[in-house]
């Protein structure tokens, strides 16, 4: 009987163990889950096809968005989006209210001096929109004292004020300066090229972009507080090692149906 009791109590200890050792594994997985970082990236969901919200889920889409997912996986972090109007984005990178911005954000130098910018992963234009009626908007003359369609904060809010005589009106966001332009309340809307073209793609023959002006190009970066050097490390780190391994070039393709310039992402070539 003792024996009995001796092994019994034997093989009660070794179950316990192997289940507290069964535990512990999975405790220690949790445990490393959880040191796992996660960032708060500021954008503005009505940029298409750089940031919006798809009509049939209402999750935030696009080619920032796919970025951003892709360099979390790559350089072990999570990120959560934090939709926002796009003039107050530089301010709450720059005051650490969220870890960084990802927005189609034009590089220059009055935002460098407030936030640090990664590596260029796009380039990108300035052009004019008018109504697809208009034939009087040929050039940028055309636009003296006409009013102007542009979105609030951003590079083409600040050249339209440079246009001699102009009214601009800007708008929280660029699918109400459209519709402004669609509606005749304003003369022409001056945007990114990009997101001018795609809203056009989308359904909207009655807007067109005036080919024979050209302003100067851009190229956007993501944003990171200057108190942050190892985030921006690790930002820029994860965009070469997307560009080396396919990944950039195949989410470049899925939204803008060709290759990216052999530079992009990184410095752009010298002038």
């Amino acid at each position: 009987m003792k024996r009995f009791w001796s092994r019994l109590c034997i093989g009660l200890v070794l179950v316990t163990a192997i289940f507290l050792s069964g535990c512990g594994a999975s405790s220690s997985k949790t445990t490393a889950e959880s040191q796992k970082p996660k960032y708060v990236v500021a954008t503005e969901a009505s940029f298409a096809p750089f940031e919006f919200r798809d009509d049939k889920t209402g999750q935030i889409t696009g080619f920032d968005i796919d970025l951003m997912k892709a360099l979390a996986a790559i350089q072990g972090f999570d990120v959560e989006f934090k939709d926002m109007g796009f003039d107050g984005i530089i301010a709450a990178v720059k005051t650490g209210s969220v870890d960084m911005a990802i927005s189609a954000i034009s590089i220059d130098e009055e935002r460098k001096k407030q936030v640090n910018f990664s590596l260029p992963y796009y380039q990108s234009g300035l052009c004019v929109a008018v109504r697809a009626d208009n034939q009087n908007i040929k050039t940028l003359k055309d636009l003296e004292g006409k009013k102007i369609a542009a979105q609030l904060g951003t590079t083409g809010a600040k050249f339209a004020k440079t246009i001699p005589g102009a009214k601009v009106i800007e708008f929280n966001t660029a699918n109400d300066a459209f519709m402004e332009l669609i509606n005749g309340g304003v003369d022409a809307f001056i945007n990114d090229y990009p997101v001018t073209a795609y809203f056009i793609k989308q359904g909207h023959p009655e807007v067109k972009v005036v080919k024979d002006i050209h302003i100067n190009s851009e190229f956007y970066g993501i944003a990171v507080p200057k108190n942050r050097p190892e985030l921006l490390q690790k930002i820029n780190e994860g965009l070469k090692k997307l560009k080396e391994n396919g990944q950039y070039a195949e989410i470049y393709r899925r939204w803008f149906g060709e290759n990216p310039p052999d530079f992009l992402p990184g410095e752009p070539p010298a002038k």
